[in-house]
């Protein structure tokens, strides 16, 4: 069973040490949190499992391979995705295109296929499309396969660039604050769109500050404080933990639903 795997991982940017021997595994299947006050490591520790930064000591791995120096794309290849805490889109591009993107990244055509237009790329490119309208389907945005992504409202932003994510097959799914910005309308359907990823059969690891969300969806909750871990277990165990209430979430943690 495969399983994403952080061990004894640090990462300094000079004399900042931004994360300090992190233990920690991301269970296969599971909606796990990474919260903590702003600036105590949680984009580092994304950041590193996906190639932008390497870490400066200890290993990151996923099942039986090391992550510990690949580049972005051969750590996609792995089956990992993530999204950003600033929206990346191609807001030139249609929604439809925006999710073809994702998907080219496991297409085998390669350039000179796809400069003399074979058949087989012809045939490729048909089937990019139809699975990228299914992905659109699910996600909810089929119906605006045609509009320009900078079009659409914020929240559906947000879910094309899931959406995106989605198009490279990952095992696993990295969202970085995904409902920052959104109205609770909006981050209601985002909790109700991530419980029926994780009912695929996805992994699910979330940084996040809306605890309504953090405490409504996820099975684990990690908590980071200046870098270290200094809490981790279910939901109801991180809201009744003095050293995580004193820390990040305040004295009507311990009483909220």
């Amino acid at each position: 069973m495969a399983e994403l795997r952080l061990e004894n991982v640090s990462k300094r940017f000079g004399g900042l040490l931004a994360v300090n021997n992190l233990d920690m595994h991301v269970p296969k299947g599971k909606i796990l949190s990474l919260i903590g006050p702003n600036g105590a490591g949680k984009t580092t520790v994304f950041n590193m499992i996906t190639g932008v930064y390497p870490p400066t000591e200890g290993r990151i791995s996923y099942g039986d391979h090391k992550l510990n120096g690949l580049r972005s794309n051969r750590i996609i290849a792995r089956g990992i995705a993530r999204t950003f805490q600033n929206i990346r889109l191609f807001k030139s591009m249609t929604v439809l295109e925006n999710v073809q993107v994702g998907m080219h990244c496991r297409t085998k055509s390669g350039p000179v296929r796809a400069l003399l237009k074979t058949a087989f790329e012809k045939r490729e490119e048909k089937e990019i499309t139809a699975k990228s309208q299914e992905l659109l389907e699910f996600i909810g945005l089929i119906g605006h396969q045609n509009d320009y992504a900078s079009n659409l409202p914020y929240g559906e932003q947000r879910r094309l660039e899931i959406a995106r994510a989605l198009a490279t097959q990952p095992k696993v799914l990295l969202l970085d604050e995904p409902a920052a910005g959104m109205n609770p309308r909006e981050t209601a359907e985002l909790m109700e769109l991530i419980i029926k990823l994780r009912d695929t059969g996805l992994t699910i690891f979330l940084v996040e500050h809306d605890m309504r969300l953090v405490m409504g969806i996820s099975e684990l909750v990690t908590v980071l404080d200046y870098g270290q871990k200094i809490a981790e277990g279910t939901p109801k165990e991180i809201q009744q933990n003095e050293t995580v209430i004193e820390a990040y979430l305040g004295t009507g943690a311990k009483t909220s639903n």
